[in-house]
């Protein structure tokens, strides 16, 4: 009896370890399969778009010792992933590490990921460099009368491209490209950092850009473009190390951003001379909000020198100007024909400034001796308000076109603190004609005061542009072991 109760005991103990060895034999494999999909980077930013397809710069070679070329590696990357454009798009990952490349150019419906300790080092390579024709609107490089070489990150004819990042680092190594400059050994114009022509929704956000060899954020002949959450730095002394320059640009949105260069902050600009007047593209429809610079030889924002094509509906918001030589700054002259107009600035902070307001028709850099210097610029409607200064060594200085003068000018609620050493006359005016009101130190003649009841007088839309009403969307990113 005995022996009959155990029997079926061994059977039913024997029956249980089968069912543990199988199921750690299913949890064993299913354990494989989890190892082999785990997940290895996940993250989410926000985006104008997302993607469904991702892939890292190491999976087409890149090698991020800051000593090995990836400029193939990447356009192989860029060129793989531009199957996705019509597939939910893809998604480029650069992760931790110093990416030395060339210039490459990116692809429609495209993501470009930068790591927050990812910096993509600029060669000093030039043969990495294409060389492009000069801009249509230029006529000529800036640096010479040739071509010029393309940005380190460039794109043409494009749709829905995103380069961003948890503020990775985009170093273009300029010291290089300044000595060659100052020396005159250029064939060519310096490259930029990132430009993309004829383009549209473009969004540029949450980079730190590093000594540019020239201009770093170029937008030109492109629409519905965002520019947010950039940092740029470079030397004080660097030559024309522009921060952000919309060029023949519409529905632009500048904002969240710290600046500091060798030269205006932002500039604005549509062409030179006779080559922007005929390619008649303006720059129009721009906000610029929340913006922080110091540029001690250049402007917070510049409407010009290049302004041919025209400039319209400029809205600036919420400035942070520190040590730097204007406020805001109009460059124009005779032969560049285009317009300024419609522009509105309100709530500037300004701390040791040369000018808070600087306005020239006498700005005569020309691309080359056949301009028509009976093509003048009309300059009209500048609105200035709500603005607090100090330390400031003349408050503004005012230059129109004789014949030609610069009208509808208002500034209004504006408090200027002078330096110890401040010019005796803090204002100078000739060829403009406008109203004040509530301004301090007292405004030139030509600027009479229309007494306090004026004070909000100077105008800033109140309806939104276009550009405003776009809306970010959470992203995520993934890899995994295949």
């Amino acid at each position: 009896m005995e022996l009959a109760r155990m029997i079926p005991m061994r059977i039913q103990v024997t029956r249980i370890a089968t069912l543990l060895v199988l199921v750690a034999l299913i949890l064993g494999q299913k354990g494989a399969e989890a190892r082999k999909g785990r997940i290895l980077e996940s993250f989410e930013y926000i985006a104008m778009s997302c993607r469904a397809h991702s892939a890292s710069i190491t999976d087409f070679g890149g090698i991020g010792d800051g000593k090995t070329s990836n400029t193939k590696a990447f356009q192989d990357a860029v060129n793989h992933l531009s199957q996705y454009a019509n597939d939910g798009g893809a998604q480029l990952y650069v992760p931790a590490g110093q990416w030395l490349t060339g210039s490459f150019s990116l692809s429609s419906h495209f993501t470009l990921y930068l790591h927050k300790d990812a910096v993509l080092l600029a060669s000093q390579d030039m043969s990495e460099w294409p060389v492009l024709k000069a801009l249509p609107s230029y006529g000529r490089g800036r640096d010479a009368a040739g071509g010029r070489f393309a940005s380190l990150i460039f794109g043409t004819n494009l749709t829905d491209v995103v380069v961003t990042g948890a503020n990775g680092t985009i170093d273009g190594q300029g010291a290089f490209w300044w000595q060659n400059f100052h020396k005159g050994k250029l064939k060519y114009t310096r490259p930029y950092l990132i430009e993309f022509m004829y383009s549209d929704n473009i969004q540029i956000s949450n980079l730190t850009f590093l000594n540019s060899p020239s201009w770093n954020v170029h937008p030109v002949y492109s629409s519905n473009i965002l520019v947010q959450g950039i940092t740029i730095i470079a030397p004080i002394t660097s030559p024309n190390t522009d921060g952000i320059n919309p060029d023949s640009c519409t529905n632009v949105r500048i904002e969240d951003s710290y600046i500091v260069s060798g030269d205006d902050c932002i500039a604005v600009k549509s062409g030179w001379d006779e080559y922007g007047i005929s390619f008649g593209m303006p720059t129009k429809q721009l906000v610029i909000r929340r913006l922080t610079c110091i540029s001690p030889y250049s402007a917070a924002i510049a409407l010009g020198s290049e302004m041919s094509g025209g400039i319209e509906d400029v809205r600036a918001e919420d400035i942070t100007a520190i040590h730097t030589e204007s406020g805001v700054r109009i460059k124009t002259a005779r032969g560049r024909g285009g317009f300024v107009k419609d522009i509105y600035v309100k709530g500037m902070t300004l701390h040791t400034m040369k000018w808070v307001f600087w306005m020239t028709g006498n700005y005569k850099a020309h691309a080359d001796n056949h301009y028509d210097p009976n093509a003048l610029p009309v300059i009209q409607g500048i609105n200035y308000r709500d603005i607090m200064a100090d330390n400031v060594s003349m408050a503004a200085r005012l230059e129109g076109i004789e014949g030609d003068p610069f009208t509808q000018i208002c500034i209004s609620n504006v408090t200027i603190g002078m330096a110890a050493k401040a010019k005796k006359v803090p204002w100078t005016c000739t060829d403009v004609e406008g109203i004040t009101s509530g301004v301090s130190p007292r405004p030139c003649d030509q600027l009479p005061d229309q007494g306090p009841e004026k004070i909000t007088a100077c105008d800033f839309p109140a309806e939104p542009l276009s550009i405003d009403r776009v809306v970010l969307k959470s992203c995520t990113y993934r890899t995994k072991y295949m």
